[in-house]
């Protein structure tokens, strides 16, 4: 077998099975954004909750497996790769700069400081009552935000803390 023999085996074309799964995948992914359509229908109120009970938990989960059944292992692996290639390309780098990296860190611990005070001082922020949400929202998107700007090294700290066996090794002179 020649090179060029080897590496079409190992990473098959996207036939029609593939395009298919990919097209059934999707459909489930986005199912959930049909939940208003079906909450604004003249149906009745249980017929509601249960059709929008299903798009949102029931059909993605059934729809991904029927999509990875079509697909087959081959062509499920060929679309974790490109995924994963994706993220890998337009992710955090593994090392950022000294101010990316504090600036990063206030944005971690800021929302989770608010959210631990929040409840023993939101009566001595004003407006904090009346935007609660948007202030929870403000503070969720900037927290997932900080993961990102932290880089590649923050998450293996992070995971670092999920392992018991894990020890941390400063260098000489770093504090």
């Amino acid at each position: 077998m020649t090179q060029s023999t080897l590496k079409n085996k190992a990473t098959p074309r996207a036939g029609w099975r593939f395009n298919i799964g990919l097209v059934i995948l999707i459909i489930g992914f986005i199912s959930p954004l049909s939940i208003p359509l079906v909450t604004s229908s003249p149906l009745p109120a249980k017929w509601k909750a249960v059709i929008s009970g299903a798009l949102a938990v029931g059909i993605p989960e059934v729809f991904g497996i029927v999509a990875i059944a079509i697909m087959g292992k081959s062509g499920f692996n060929s679309l974790k790769e490109r995924f994963f290639g994706l993220i890998r390309k337009h992710g955090p780098p593994d090392r950022v700069s000294p101010t990316r990296y504090r600036v990063g860190l206030a944005m971690f611990t800021l929302p989770i400081l608010f959210g631990w005070l929040g409840p023993y001082g939101a009566q001595h922020v004003p407006g904090y009552e009346a935007h609660r949400f948007v202030v929870s929202v403000i503070g969720d998107v900037m927290f997932f935000t900080s993961i990102f700007v932290l880089g590649g090294d923050f998450w293996d700290k992070l995971r670092a803390l999920f392992i018991h066996q894990a020890r941390v090794q400063v260098k000489d002179g770093q504090r």
